[in-house]
């Protein structure tokens, strides 16, 4: 008894020092507004383990390893406090008339964990045996969740003889316990403790809260989703149980720290393992993101050019995957939309979508497949799985819908990968082209299915850059295959084009070409001595560029006046030019200064320049004529690389040719875009 009043009198001064005692204070105001007397009264207590341990270790020790026991001390503690300090009116008001009880329900809400292995939970490698309950860290990311639900918090049970005490008051009183199901709370077997009777809920005084089950599971299990390779791992999700104020506090797709308390649900003839959630802060796992020595060397030698530094990682990427010197823009293209897609610190997404139209889809779609393993976050979209959510039944016993992530949520923060579109329905491809339009996901939930009265509708924000190709080897049979700029597309609508924002068309050599290419590319390599001034001697592993991508992705941009200037410019110019049946709208800005701002951090600079927008303008020029014809800006087929970078002056005729682009788009600016002479200087 000494011991208990001794941790008691810890709690007490852990609470006034930690201000606990005036937040509880605060907390109980609110219910002093409500006109209904409950039975359980739900409060939430801040606990630092650290604090705990260095005030009293038996108390440090229980909060870590004993939480129920902890919970009951500090409820106890705040019991009294509530009661002697009459935080909560009504209650002390009536108490005077008549022997009232009632019920303090105090949730322990940890701030953190120690950072030791004991407290750590692997889910990849988590424990299928029992285990103590106790608070464990975990890691990883959410694929699905449920609706939120009603649980009971608390329930006032009378006993059904009239004669003994229990049958008026708040003596039996029932509260949620972690790892608990609704039949642990709410019951029709429960026994008076003191006559034996049979008890009886006060359905009145039932206390209801919100509930939401969300699977969780470990970061590596993406690694499985880049690629058809199969491997011998298998990942298992946990349930969590989010409780009141944690619902909806995780979304599908993003990843989360959750410090929570591990149970064994038991449900005859099944025992499931699960996780009370405590707590919840979102996480992101950390990458190394150091330029290697080899890009550091590359930069200081191409730093007289803005363009070449690009150009030489865009000519040596994928060596394994195609032949040197060829695709040099959709690798480029690739790398673009591999730095630029992320979610800054706002939560604001940014991100670039492709659409290669190629006759060779085989070699590309094993070149954005090594591209796919570079990037933060990719998902290679398969015909088996959901391309965006599908519904499940809930299985611990809501019978809610479980709404369960797709290709596209998975890969929030980074890259879906839809590969050949021909392979695609006509659904299918509707569905792409609305999510690509409106960013967002629709889910339609029938009421009826899953047990509510009313249907719903919920939407969920899609958060990734899409790759997909065009096989220009198909023909649709459309009526508008022979519009301008449209015949090679494929199968594909050229508004599911116009969705995806920059199009590339592949015209390299296929076939025998591309393998006697391949044969002399191999040779070459083996023969061929280094060369700082020869493009093709520069090799670099995957590894360089993982971290290329990571540390460009992490740089903060600035948009010069200069680059701006030319790209309004030339988007004013591009609406006068292409006003018949053009669509040119904001997106089109949008998708200007988001490659100009990839093309400024795939060269490592932290300034857009003028260059930059060049590259920029292009690739949209280069991608609305694939679709829509040329315009009076007069453009080569493959303006960013229209020279061959495979000898010694290969990089200098490139930025010749791009500096006579740069003052032909300039020209297209001052001629076409309204009051252009007031910010242009004609050159």
């Amino acid at each position: 008894m000494a011991d208990v009043l001794s941790l008691k009198e810890s709690v007490l001064v852990y609470l006034d020092r930690s201000g606990g005692l005036k937040k509880l204070a605060g907390d109980c105001k609110r219910f002093n507004g409500s006109q209904q007397t409950e039975a359980v009264y739900r409060l939430c207590v801040s606990v630092n383990p650290c604090d705990v341990m260095e005030l009293d270790p038996v108390l440090g020790d229980c909060v870590l390893h004993d939480p129920l026991r902890a919970t009951a001390l500090f409820q106890s503690v705040c019991f009294l406090a509530v009661k002697t300090l009459s935080l909560i009116e009504k209650i002390h008001m009536e108490s005077q008339c008549v022997c009232v009880s009632f019920e303090v329900n105090v949730i322990l809400k940890y701030t953190h964990l120690p950072p030791f292995p004991e407290y750590t939970l692997d889910l990849s490698s988590f424990p299928r045996a029992y285990r103590p309950m106790r608070p464990v860290s975990m890691e990883g990311l959410v694929i699905a969740m449920t609706r939120v639900t009603k649980y009971t918090q608390g329930a006032r049970f009378l006993c059904t003889d009239a004669d003994c005490p229990c049958s008026t008051g708040f003596h039996h009183i029932r509260v949620h316990a972690p790892g608990a199901t609704e039949s642990a709370t709410v019951r029709n077997d429960f026994s008076c403790t003191i006559c034996s009777s049979q008890l009886k809920e006060d359905v009145k005084f039932r206390v209801l809260g919100d509930k939401q089950l969300v699977e969780l599971i470990h970061v590596k299990a993406l690694d499985v989703l880049r690629s058809h390779q199969q491997s011998a791992t298998r990942y298992q999700s946990v349930t969590l149980f989010l409780r009141d104020e944690l619902c909806n506090s995780m979304r599908i797709g993003r990843f989360y720290r959750v410090l929570g308390i591990p149970a064994h649900v038991h449900q005859w003839p099944n025992i499931t393992w699960s996780v009370e959630a405590n707590s919840v802060q979102p996480w992101e796992p950390e990458y190394g993101c150091e330029v290697s020595p080899r890009l550091q060397e590359l930069l200081k030698a191409t730093v007289s050019s803005p363009w070449r530094f690009s150009a030489i990682v865009a000519h040596c990427f994928g060596l394994d995957m195609a032949p040197l010197g060829l695709y040099n823009t959709l690798k480029m293209s690739l790398l673009l939309s591999l730095v630029q897609t992320r979610i800054d610190e706002k939560d604001t997404f940014h991100n670039l979508d492709l659409l290669v139209v190629t006759a060779d889809t085989l070699i590309l779609d094993r070149l954005m497949a090594y591209s796919l393993s570079l990037a933060y976050r990719g998902v290679r979209h398969q015909a088996s799985r959901e391309m965006f959510a599908c519904l499940s039944r809930d299985e611990h016993g809501t019978g809610t819908a479980n709404i369960r992530a797709g290709s596209a949520l998975l890969a929030t923060g980074g890259i879906c990968m839809l590969g050949d579109l021909s392979c695609y329905k006509k659904d299918k491809l509707d569905s792409i082209q609305s999510v690509l339009e409106s960013r967002t996901l629709s889910v339609f939930i029938p009421g009826k299915k899953y047990g509510e009265d009313a249907d719903q509708q919920l939407s969920f924000p899609v958060q990734c850059s899409f790759w997909a190709l065009a096989d220009s080897s198909c023909r649709s049979g459309r009526a508008d295959c022979a519009a301008p700029g449209t015949a090679e597309m494929g199968p594909v609508p050229v508004q599911l084009a116009d969705a995806f924002g920059l199009v590339i068309e592949c015209k390299d050599r296929v076939g025998a070409q591309t393998l006697l290419a391949q044969t002399v590319h191999t040779l070459q390599q083996a023969v061929q001595s280094g060369n700082l001034h020869d493009p093709s001697c520069w090799e670099f592993s995957t590894q360089d560029y993982r971290e290329l991508v990571a540390h460009a992705q992490g740089l903060q941009v600035e948009l010069s006046p200069a680059a701006e200037k030319m790209i309004l410019g030339y988007y004013m110019a591009s609406r006068r030019v292409r006003s018949q049946g053009v669509k040119m709208s904001v997106a089109s800005v949008k998708l200007l200064i988001s490659l100009a701002e990839a093309h400024c951090k795939l060269c490592l600079r932290t300034k857009v320049l003028e260059q930059d927008a060049v590259i920029a303008v292009l690739l949209c020029e280069n991608s609305v004529s694939l679709k829509h014809g040329a315009s009076a800006l007069i453009i080569p087929p493959d303006p960013v690389f229209p020279c061959d970078l495979g000898d010694v002056d290969g990089l200098r005729r490139r930025d010749a040719a791009l500096d006579e682009l740069h003052q032909n788009i300039l020209q297209f600016i001052y001629a076409y875009a309204p009051g252009a002479d007031t910010y242009i200087t004609e050159e």
